[in-house]
Parts: C-alpha cells; sequence; structure tokens
C-alpha cells in the first residue's frame, strides 16, 4: 500500500531539504576531503528538530516521528552522506533513553540530546564482535556505588565529538548475550578517552573512532534498564537504526541517479547525447525502479514504527534493499560517467564510495538476510 503523506511531514521533508542544499551540500566536497567533521552544522541541525526527532515533545524532542524522519534523512543523506550518518546515530541514540531510561535519566539528557546541545552516540562493536553481539568482551564491574568499566569499542560513529555515549557491556561471566547490560558514559568520567580515528574509504567527514576504557568509572545510577537487558536494548536501537540507513541508502541512490541523468543530457558521444542510447536509458529506467521500490519499504517500515507494532522485519527488508540498491546504483551512474566518473572531479566519485558502507554497519547486508528468515520462518 502507497505511504500517503500528510502536510507535518512534507513541510520537514521541504525543509530539510532546504537546509540540506543550502548548508550541506556546497561544502560537502570539501569537508570529505579534508575529513572535517561538520560540527556546527549538526548544532544547527539539532536546532531545526532534527536530532531528536522520536523524542516526544514532553522531553524536547519534535516528536515528527519515523516517517518524517526517514524524509528528512533522505534528504541530508543526497546532500553529504557523511552528515546523514551523524544524524541517523543521534537519533538512534536518544531511543534507549526513551524506551528503557529512568525519568531522571530521560529529565537529564534527552532535551539536550534532541537540541543539540549534546551529542549522543552508539558503543556495541569491538575488535572480536561485530555481528555477534555476544562475543563482547569489554566489562562493567559492580563495584558498590559505581561500575568499573575497562575495554574497547571501535568504529563508533562520531565517537569523538559525542558527549553521552550509549554503551554496551558485560555485565556477568556467562558468554552470549544474557549477561549484557547498557550504560550511560559522559564525555569526561574518569577512565574514558578517545583512540585512533579511522581513515576511510568512504564517509570520511563523518568521524570514526575507538573508545577506551581504563578502570573507568559509571555512577550506579548511569545503568540503562536492567541488569541484563543489554542484548535487548541493543536490538531495539538497531531496529531504528537500520530505518535510518535504509533512508541514508536511499538518498545517496537519488543523488547518484541524478548525477547520472544530468551526466547523461549533456555528454555526447557518436552525434548524440547518450541519453538516446538505449543502453543509457535502460540503466536508469532501472534505477528509478529500485529506487521507487526501496522508498517504499523504508516508508512502509518507517509507518510500522509510527504505529507502535513490531518492524523487526520490514527494518531488515528496507536495510537489506535500500542499502544494495544504493551501492548498484552508483555502480550504473559511475559506468554512465565512463572515465570521467572515476576521478574527483565529479561528485559520483565520492557517492560511490559514500555508498559502500551502507551494506556493511547496523548489520551487513547478510546479516539483515538471517534476520528476515527468522522473522518469516519464526526460528
Amino acid at each position: 500500500m502507497p505511504v500517503t503523506l500528510n502536510a507535518e511531514q512534507k513541510m520537514i521533508s521541504l525543509m530539510a531539504k532546504d537546509f540540506a542544499r543550502k548548508e550541506l551540500e556546497p561544502n560537502a566536497a570539501a569537508w570529505e576531503k579534508n575529513q572535517t567533521f561538520p560540527i556546527d552544522a549538526v548544532r544547527k541541525m539539532g536546532g531545526l528538530g532534527l536530532l531528536g526527532m522520536m523524542v516526544p515533545t514532553e522531553y524536547g524532542g519534535s516528536g515528527a516521528g519515523a516517517v518524517s524522519y526517514c524524509l528528512a534523512l533522505q534528504e541530508i543523506a543526497y546532500a553529504c552522506a557523511s552528515t546523514a550518518v551523524t544524524m541517523s546515530v543521534a537519533n538512534l541514540s536518544t531511543e534507549p533513553l526513551l524506551k528503557f531510561g529512568s525519568e531522571a535519566q530521560k529529565e537529564k539528557y534527552l532535551s539536550r540530546l534532541a537540541s543539540g546541545e549534546l551529542l549522543g552516540c552508539f558503543a556495541l562493536t569491538e575488535p572480536s564482535a561485530g555481528s555477534d553481539p555476544g562475543s563482547l568482551q569489554l566489562r562493567a564491574e559492580d563495584r558498590g556505588s559505581h561500575y568499573l568499566v575497562n575495554g574497547t569499542k571501535i568504529f563508533i560513529t562520531h565517537g569523538g565529538y559525542a558527549d553521552v555515549v550509549n554503551l554496551i557491556a558485560r555485565t556477568g561471566q556467562d558468554k552470549g548475550n544474557k549477561d549484557l547490560s547498557a550504560f550511560i558514559v559522559e564525555k569526561g568520567f574518569p577512565g574514558f578517552s578517545v583512540g585512533a580515528k579511522e581513515d576511510k574509504m568512504g564517509l570520511r567527514a563523518s568521524n570514526t573512532v575507538e573508545l577506551i576504557f581504563e578502570d573507568c568509572k559509571i555512577p550506579r545510577e548511569n545503568l540503562l534498564g536492567k541488569l541484563g537487558q543489554g542484548f535487548k536494548i541493543a536490538m531495539t536501537a538497531l531496529d531504528s537504526g537500520r530505518i535510518g540507513i535504509a533512508s541514508q541508502a536511499l538518498g545517496i541512490a537519488r543523488a547518484c541517479m541524478d548525477e547520472a541523468v544530468g551526466y547523461a543530457r549533456e555528454r555526447r558521444q557518436f552525434g548524440k547525447a547518450i541519453s538516446s542510447f538505449q543502453a543509457i536509458q535502460w540503466m536508469i529506467a532501472d534505477m528509478a525502479t529500485g529506487i521507487e521500490a526501496a522508498r517504499l519499504l523504508t516508508l512502509s517500515a518507517a509507518r510500522k514504527k509510527d504505529q507502535g507494532v513490531p518492524f523487526t522485519r520490514e527494518a531488515s527488508m528496507a536495510k537489506l534493499f535500500s542499502s544494495e540498491t544504493a551501492n548498484r546504483v552508483a555502480y550504473q551512474a559511475l559506468q554512465i560517467h565512463g572515465g570521467y566518473g572515476y576521478t574527483k572531479e565529479f561528485k559520483i566519485e565520492r557517492l560511490a564510495r559514500d555508498a559502500r558502507a551502507t551494506t556493511i554497519y547496523e548489520g551487513t547486508s547478510e546479516v539483515q538476510r538471517i534476520v528476515i528468515a527468522r522473522e518469516v520462518l519464526k526460528v
């Protein structure tokens, strides 16, 4: 069933588009080249309500909902995919607090995260634990008034700029998912530091770092949810995160297609524009069809989230299809550009590199297929 947008959703989409075209797109190439994290632009996004879109107004958020979030994130990704993943993770970081946090935690953090005063991130992945959270080794030991944390997290989006970290740690002796718990870590807690910054293939204006915990003291009141709920909290956050990455991939794909269409109309070979050649037309037709299918899958997942019904399967379907579509569209768009597309003079070169990560983070395409199959088979 097609998703019909209401007036507010259309307005939010237009607002995000206007901001992205004016504030992000003119700077995206330079930010990417210099690996500059656009912190000022991110703070402005907070002021526009783009960092707390699922946070209710009573906690300082915009309460816009998941469909509006998808529409806005697409527009941000169209202009700057690096900034889009920051927006995605910032919104993701509010969800564990909203769903599992105490009233005191919500009052302390949510409005400041939603406004962009604080920037939140999510720390799950470790050197030996990526797709398998049950292999986590970072440990939090109960010391009475506080927990003492030791270990390392890697590939943490904007971890070098985050003020608040949603941390998943092992709090028991058992292996697997049962003894994982979640904590709220503030920048400045003793024993918490930022480690190496990753030099990435794409999304180079997105800060990606390791986080180091060496006898880090986390106050007891910063336990998020209950002991042993860490895996549930992480998976709940990732369901929403996958809708975000599906939207990011969709924005990248749209940008790739527009670049390809524009180039095909202008580039002349054999005495005519290459857009008149059937081979080019078929590639563009495939791009447009894939993008439309990805759009409907993503909005369908978002609508289910807004309705408060389970959306795990739909989120994984949207993330899988949108990210694979983004990579396919990027490949075809670069092919249409020919040799020029392989140079940094043309935007498609950056877009093709940015698209690649979307099939990897927030669960690889292979993990999404596992999730979807389990949901279908109920195994």
